[in-house]
């Protein structure tokens, strides 16, 4: 019994991560383009459907790719902070400022196709030059939504979550008078909501800078700019883009099936509109806890402690499968149309137990990004939603004519597997193996790392010693702790962020010498300042070119459309 209290009391006390903030950050950051929806809709169909394409462009060939960039975080800042090289913490941070920037140009390429791209896929011509209009104005905003992303991650990865709440909560109330006051006030249309969006972002980005830098969250892990933020990129880029396409190949193929169904009919449109917008935002609950168990698990990774990225990862699995089994369906009722009702309600059965599914892969998912296996994810993904869930959701849809129905099977095939496979994996896990790649990642050398935590070295298996058992890491962390920050007396956020201990088994003096000593002991070579000029001068360079490439095609395929016309 003191056993069973202790795993389900431990992951609550810690940080905070499992409680309801990152549920409702993530939220927060959903409902500006949801209000930017419920705005247009009192304009028109034609607006309406416009702003609809628009965003969800926006999120396909943007946000996605900001969001899942960003998610290296989870395992970069998760364990080099459980470590306490904090410090490195901030290179990190830098680093991601500049991927995520230079990220912009090719989205931007993209987004400025968005005209030609939709009429290839038959929607009319009024609606695709709205959605155009719309995305040309929100895409000087797309810098500010990455950063906003870069920031939750760097604090959320800490275990502070309530700035994003704040500010998120602050960003959507400034969000919703701007619609206002441009849509039904100055009357501006789709151009109003466009602009109301961006500045949203832009208010988002600030507010939790300003927030960051007021509160001084930022002290203990940052140290000025660095050209070290310049190093390393390989191992970044080997996380950040199995973390990327982890997190946008199910968001994609969610977007995918909204053109599905409006090959279909307008009732099978407007059913899964509904049904998506429903899932989206019940998703949000279970990538919460996605989120906090990477946290959670790459903390305690980074800090050498296997067995407690053992315990979070089962608690956490036991939070979602409670989530999944308590979802409310009833609010799927959106509209007085009896056909499209009677559609949602067919396909919200099936979705029951798809959300049961999804909270299993949602949590597994974070604990496969917190112990940095990003590449295994992001290929379960896309073999399970391409390659098995999609083209057994097509054949249901078309050929067997069950519509969105035989594609929400298909999902739910796809994600039953994806969740069974990755609980299979974890159980399966190295653990051990993965708290030494955790270590390196971190900046901390192994071998004066091993000495600090009683681990010894035989031949390539390296094993605890029978004395040093969890329970002695945690009994000595209360001997030893590292002094994260002097200003105990900063409220809420601020002793979250430096209230961690980290475990020892010897004196503090010697867990310095090895910190000091292996600042840099990745796998990547580190590079001369010419080669730096080089290699990040070609990176840029290659990033003007594909957004040149974009606009150029861009201005070709408008000439050749008013030709066709």
């Amino acid at each position: 019994m003191r056993t069973f209290s202790f795993l389900l009391c431990k992951p609550f006390d810690a940080k905070g991560c499992q409680k309801p903030t990152p549920f409702i950050s993530q939220l927060m950051s959903f409902l500006i383009g949801f209000v930017s929806m419920v705005f247009c809709g009192h304009l028109g169909k034609t607006e309406l459907a416009g702003v609809a394409l628009a965003i969800a462009v926006i999120n396909v060939t943007g946000i996605s790719i900001g969001c899942g960039l960003a998610s290296a975080c989870d395992t970069l800042i998760s364990q080099t902070y459980g470590s306490g090289n904090l410090k490195r913490v901030g290179v990190i941070l830098q680093r991601g400022v500049l991927v995520l920037l230079l990220a912009c140009f090719p989205c931007w390429a993209v987004l400025i196709n968005t005209q030609p791209i939709l009429l290839a896929v038959r929607q009319s011509t009024e609606v695709a030059r709205l959605s155009q209009l719309y995305v040309k104005i929100f895409m000087p905003a797309l810098p500010a939504a990455f950063m906003y992303q870069l920031q939750g991650r760097y604090l959320q990865n800490q275990g502070i979550m309530w700035p994003q709440v704040i500010c998120g909560a602050i960003g959507n109330v400034l969000n919703a008078i701007i619609n206002y006051i441009f849509i039904n006030l100055l009357d501006m249309g789709v151009v109003g909501s466009a602009a109301a969006n961006t500045i949203s972002q832009y208010s988002l980005a600030v507010f939790l800078f300003v927030y960051i830098c007021a509160r001084g969250l930022h002290k203990t892990t940052w140290d000025g700019w660095s050209r070290d933020c310049l190093q390393e990129w390989d191992s970044f880029l080997r996380l950040a883009i199995p973390s990327m396409l982890m997190h946008c190949l199910e968001w994609w193929l969610y977007e995918i099936a909204g053109f599905l169904a409006g090959i279909i009919s307008e009732v099978e449109l407007g059913a899964q509109s509904i049904v998506y917008e429903l899932a989206a935002i019940a998703y949000m609950i279970p990538m919460g806890f996605s989120l906090a168990a990477s946290v959670r698990v790459g903390n305690a990774l980074g800090a050498g402690n296997t067995e407690q990225a053992k315990l979070s990862s089962k608690v956490s699995i036991i939070c979602a499968s409670c989530l999944g089994v308590s979802k409310d369906v009833i609010g799927y009722i959106f509209t007085t149309e009896k056909d499209i009702i009677q559609r949602v309600a067919d396909i919200m059965k099936l979705y029951c137990f798809i959300h049961i599914a999804e909270a299993f892969a949602a949590v597994t998912g974070g604990i496969v990004r917190g112990a940095g296996k990003q590449m295994i994810g992001a290929v379960c993904s896309l073999v399970g939603f391409y390659f098995i869930g999609f083209p057994i959701g097509v054949s249901l849809m078309f050929p067997a004519k069950m519509g969105i129905v035989g594609l929400w099977s298909g999902f739910l095939i796809c994600v039953v597997a994806q969740s069974t496979f990755f609980v299979v994996f974890l159980c399966k896990l190295n653990w051990n193996k993965v708290t030494e790649e955790a270590l390196v990642r971190a900046g901390v050398d192994i071998t004066k790392r091993n000495k600090v935590f009683g681990i010894e070295n035989n031949g390539k298996h390296k094993r605890l010693r029978g004395t040093v058992h969890a329970d002695v890491l945690r009994a000595t962390s209360l001997n030893n702790t590292l002094n994260l920050s002097h200003t105990a007396k900063e409220s809420g956020d601020k002793q979250n962020h430096i209230k961690t201990s980290r475990s020892s088994s010897v004196s503090p003096e010697a867990r310095d010498e090895s910190l000091g000593e292996g600042q840099q002991t990745s796998h990547d070579v580190r590079l001369s300042v010419r080669q730096l000029l080089v290699r990040r001068g070609l990176a840029v360079l290659s990033m003007l070119i594909i957004l040149a490439a974009g606009v150029f095609i861009s201005e070709l395929l408008i000439r050749l459309l008013q030709l066709d016309e």
